[in-house]
């Protein structure tokens, strides 16, 4: 099921500030709010793809994208120019999401499966022709693990990240990501092999 990385667009991330950015963040930091809408509409998009890894339904991945501009105001004075605005608020992305999934993981809220969507994850039925479906199937099966295994195996897996890159979106030593990311995947077999149980 997780056997590559997804492939990702390297222009992305190796991006540098543009004269653009580096504008609209100057002005932002001296209180311009129409400098900082002008960061937002330039990035929604890209980290609202991001935050449909933490949540399939609209309005709270609509919740999560406006936390992570928020944060990212609050934040602004704090940004000091030396990777790309995009990283910067995809690692505020990574820490707004991960804490969503703490607390529905405190609520202990799980995303459902029918017997069918099982035995699909299981490789014992033909896999989904929709990708939405398919989706919403990992989701599902994800939702059982711990929101650390699930963040390492949703930046590695679904973000295309590499092992470094996701430690230090998640906060984790390189070495701290190869085996969570090696228990996760262990954990998340156990998970795919009980099935709704």
């Amino acid at each position: 099921m997780l056997d590559k990385p997804a492939i990702r667009d390297e222009s992305i991330v190796d991006a540098v500030l543009s004269d653009e950015d580096n504008r609209d963040i100057a002005a932002a930091k001296n209180g311009d709010g129409d400098a900082f809408g002008r960061l937002v509409r330039r990035y929604q998009t890209e980290i609202a793809t991001q935050m449909r890894r933490f949540s399939r339904d609209s309005a709270i991945c609509e919740e999560l994208v406006h936390d992570v501009f928020v944060e990212a105001y609050i934040s602004l004075r704090s940004f000091r120019g030396q990777a790309p605005w995009l990283h910067w608020l995809r690692r505020i992305a990574v820490r707004v999401g991960y804490r969503f999934w703490t607390n529905r993981k405190n609520l202990r809220e799980k995303v459902s499966l029918s017997d069918g969507d099982w035995q699909c994850l299981q490789g014992h039925a033909p896999p989904p022709s929709d990708a939405t479906e398919a989706a919403e199937q990992v989701q599902a099966a994800l939702s059982r693990l711990p929101p650390a295994d699930r963040l390492i195996l949703t930046l590695i897996y679904l973000d295309g990240c590499t092992i470094s890159e996701a430690a230090a979106r998640g906060g984790w030593t390189v070495a701290g990501a190869k085996l969570r990311a090696f228990r996760a995947r262990i954990r998340l077999k156990r998970v795919i092999d009980r099935g709704g149980s």
